[in-house]
């Protein structure tokens, strides 16, 4: 038996739901039986006919065909139905707003984009999300029930909400932001419950970094891994065992602020000599080579404390002009491995997929992640 083993209870069968979508996910247009479904959940073959059952009654699954058995009669194949239910996820930036719609494998059929002013104070942002979601919504918005033209958007059965990801510290649990760097004004600005009461659905708010460390792992990026986003600023998102890391407070992952030259230069958070601020200053005059010394003397202090399995870059800066941060942030690491007298590899270092919209994606995945069963989502 694999995966995660489900329980035969009525109380938890929201849990063993989310486990049967999560399969059907897995599976594709391919589809899985039900005999498969018990035996990966572990929940016995009544257990999950009734789910099915239930999937199938609520519109998100499908029968999909048989597949020959090697024994008795076919076996019935059941699929996810991705255009079931859609997400928004919404990737603020410090000078741009980019917004995604993905059905629930995650695909994303929707895109939008414009020019932002993040220090233009909490009312202005908010309005501005508001028209960049009310604007993508319109595509599922038919099957949905909304009114096109509406401000009234779709029923959460349909949309299930908005995940926005923007520069941290922030507090996720709660949806309130900290003192974004250089934005000292949004510090307890509630973001989350601003949205909701202007959009009227559900809303996570997450750093942007949190968000695309979350995408890149439910797309098959596996084990222990760092995602660093270097681009209007720099921080971290950290994944430990398959989870997001975002720690007690969920303050997690401020890797541009770690001190690395006590007599170093300003920086927006206040102290001096901060990744960041050497980072960027590099990047301004031109110089990628010392940017990426840089970065990978932080991703070197990471993989240092946490061990982890991998290093991956993003973020506009990075995206750019990939092969001189890939090769500097590499050198140091592997520098850092013989120092440590390391008898295997370095750490690997390489760009995450996804590109631009690795962020929006990731923020999309806030709202789907509990849908299948992810508790970090």
């Amino acid at each position: 038996m694999t995966g995660t083993v489900g329980a035969n209870l009525l109380a938890v069968r929201s849990h063993n739901a989310a486990l049967v979508l999560d399969l059907l996910r897995r599976a594709g247009a391919d589809g899985i039986s039900r005999l498969e479904l018990a035996e990966r959940t572990g929940l016995t073959p009544q257990a999950v006919s009734k789910i099915t059952a239930r999937l199938r009654e609520s519109g998100l699954a499908t029968e999909a065909g048989q597949r020959a058995s090697t024994g008795g009669k076919p076996r019935t194949v059941l699929r996810l139905v991705p255009e079931a239910g859609h997400a928004v996820g919404v990737h603020l930036d410090r000078d741009e707003l980019r917004v995604v719609l993905v059905d629930l494998t995650g695909a994303v059929v929707g895109e939008r984009g414009a020019s932002l002013d993040l220090g233009a104070g909490g009312g202005v942002v908010v309005e501005a999300v508001a028209r960049e979601v009310e604007g993508i919504v319109p595509e599922v918005a038919g099957a949905a029930g909304a009114r096109p033209g509406s401000a009234t958007l779709p029923a959460p059965g349909h949309l299930l909400g908005v995940g926005v990801a923007l520069p941290g510290p922030l507090d996720h649990a709660h949806g309130v932001l900290h003192r974004v760097t250089g934005f000292p004004e949004w510090d307890g600005f509630p973001l989350r419950d601003a949205l909701v009461g202007r959009l009227g659905m559900p809303v996570v708010v997450d750093k942007d970094t949190n968000a695309a460390a979350l995408g890149l792992a439910v797309g098959g990026e596996g084990g222990s891994f760092a995602y660093l986003h270097l681009g209007t600023g720099l921080g971290a998102g950290l994944v430990i065992g398959g989870g997001v890391h975002r720690g007690a407070r969920t303050g997690a992952g401020e890797f541009g602020h770690q001190v690395i030259q006590l007599d170093g230069p300003q920086c927006d958070c206040g102290n001096r000599g901060c990744i960041e601020a050497l980072c960027l200053a590099a990047v301004a005059r031109g110089d990628l080579a010392e940017a990426a010394r840089v970065l990978g003397t932080g991703a070197a202090n990471l993989v240092g404390l946490l061990d982890i399995d991998l290093v991956l870059l993003g973020g506009r800066t990075v995206t750019a002009d990939p092969e001189p941060f890939v090769h500097g942030v590499d050198a140091v690491l592997i520098e850092h491995a013989h120092r440590e007298g390391a008898r295997e590899a370095a750490v690997p270092v390489r760009v995450a997929s996804g590109g631009g919209r690795v962020v929006a994606e990731g923020a999309a995945q806030l709202l789907l992640g509990p849908l299948f069963g992810r508790a970090d989502g």
